[in-house]
Parts: C-alpha cells; structure tokens; sequence
C-alpha cells in the first residue's frame, strides 16, 4: 500500500475543500486518518473503504461520511474517478459516525464543483447544504464485517476474493481447524450473521460493484456464483430492499 492521500490545507479558518483525483485499477491507499470529516465519492469505478472494522462499498452513486480522526483505508476496484470535500470539524452539525449516502443530483454537482475548484466563492452555503444532504440522503449500510478472530477474517477474504466458491461449512471447518458446530458459532459471534448469511451478503456487495462498471445483471449473477439470475435477483431484494434493476436506475 502507498500513501495517495492529497496534501490537506489548514481548515481553521476554511469550512471546506474539495478534491478531484483518478487512482488507477487496484490501487491501495494505506490506512490514515484526517483531522477533518471527509465526504468520499466516485464518479466512476468503485471503492472499497475498510473502517470501524467494517467494508464498506461505494459503487457510482453513493458516498461516505467519515468523521474526523477515524483511521480508514481505500481500495479502487477499476480505474475511480474520486471527488472529495473535506469539512472542518468548526463546521457545525457534522456526522459523529460513518454514514453511507445516497448521492442526490444536487449533492453530486455541489461535490463535482468543489472537487475542481469551481465554487470557492460558495462554500459557506455549500457546506450547510451538504451537511443537509449528508442527514437527507442517509441509507442502510453496504458493507462486510471485517472479523477479528484470524481465521474466520481469512474466511471472509477468500468469500471477497471468490464469491461464486461452493466450499461448504464442514469443508471449510476441515480447512481452518474448526469443528462444524464451533465455526458456525464462531462466524455468528465475529459477523452478526451465519455463513450462509455471509455468503450471500458478500455475494450481493461484490455484485453491487460489478452492476456499477456496466456489467449485466446475468452475467454478475452466475460470476458471483448464483445458479439462475432469479436466485440472484431475489437474494439482491433481501439484502437491498429492491432489485438490481431497480437499484441501479437510482444511482
């Protein structure tokens, strides 16, 4: 990992400013923290950002609010065109946790023109609308666990790494040291979830990405190891709320 972080201005006496980067495919930014909040966005590509002990996924379309002084790290899945406000912690009303944000038009052309440095003469009201915009657009996180216990991560990674896997629990309980029973605890006490829960929660993230690059939805369904686009469809709808098609038309 590499430090991509851009060189920050004091903000004591700025309430905001904004960023406009490209990262190329795959690159890792090492985990850092800012002494401001962060608002992190893509315009294209997609981002994973591991913070709090979570993954979080940020395809086209959405965006994360980072408090101030939390450590994060970032990863780009294909070539991400980043736009990035930083907001001063004297800027009243920030977010105290990590918020997931659906981008509205207003939000995305405000982030855009302080990204290039277009409305310098507008942040003071650029930023009270994008503290308004950050609590409007707030939704159910898209993020993984990232478990602590060294195993049961290292289930996790290769679950990310190759969702369509078939490797079942006991194999998996075999392959770790585990007996079935106490990894099936031991996932439910790390993630919140049980493997199959897990399983298909990664599944549906990854997919998210791939939907975001233009992939169809066919092809993601059997590439993140769903047997048939409607098994694939009805596990999107229980972890989102709405199908594929749906989700996407809304980013």
């Amino acid at each position: 990992m590499t430090d991509h972080t851009p060189n920050m201005p004091n903000l004591n006496r700025l309430d905001l400013v904004g960023f406009a980067l490209t990262y190329p495919a795959d690159t890792e930014i090492a985990p850092h923290t800012h002494p401001a909040g962060q608002l992190i966005h893509a315009i294209s590509g997609a981002m994973r950002v591991s913070a709090n002990d979570m993954l979080w996924m940020l395809p086209v379309g959405r965006a994360l609010w980072i408090p101030a002084d939390v450590e994060h790290a970032i990863r780009c899945e294909g070539e991400v065109g980043m736009r990035t406000v930083y907001l001063s912690p004297a800027c009243q009303g920030t977010p105290p946790s990590l918020q997931l944000i659906a981008v509205s038009a207003l939000a995305r052309e405000m982030l855009v023109r302080l990204a290039e440095g277009g409305a310098n003469h507008l942040k003071p009201a650029f930023a009270a609308v994008l503290l308004s915009e950050i609590e409007a657009g707030s939704i159910a996180p898209f993020c993984l666990p990232i478990p602590a216990e060294p195993r049961i991560a290292e289930l996790a990674r290769a679950l990310r790494k190759d969702p369509a896997s078939r490797r079942s629990i006991s194999a998996w309980a075999k392959r770790l040291g585990f007996s079935e029973r106490n990894l099936i605890r031991t996932i439910r006490q790390e993630t919140g979830m049980s493997f199959r829960e897990l399983r298909r929660q990664t599944r549906v993230m990854i997919a998210i990405e791939r939907l975001a690059t233009g992939q169809s939805v066919t092809g993601v369904a059997w590439d993140v190891g769903f047997e048939t686009p409607s098994a694939f469809i009805h596990a999107f709808r229980v972890v989102t709320g709405v199908t594929p098609r749906r989700f996407m038309a809304n980013i």
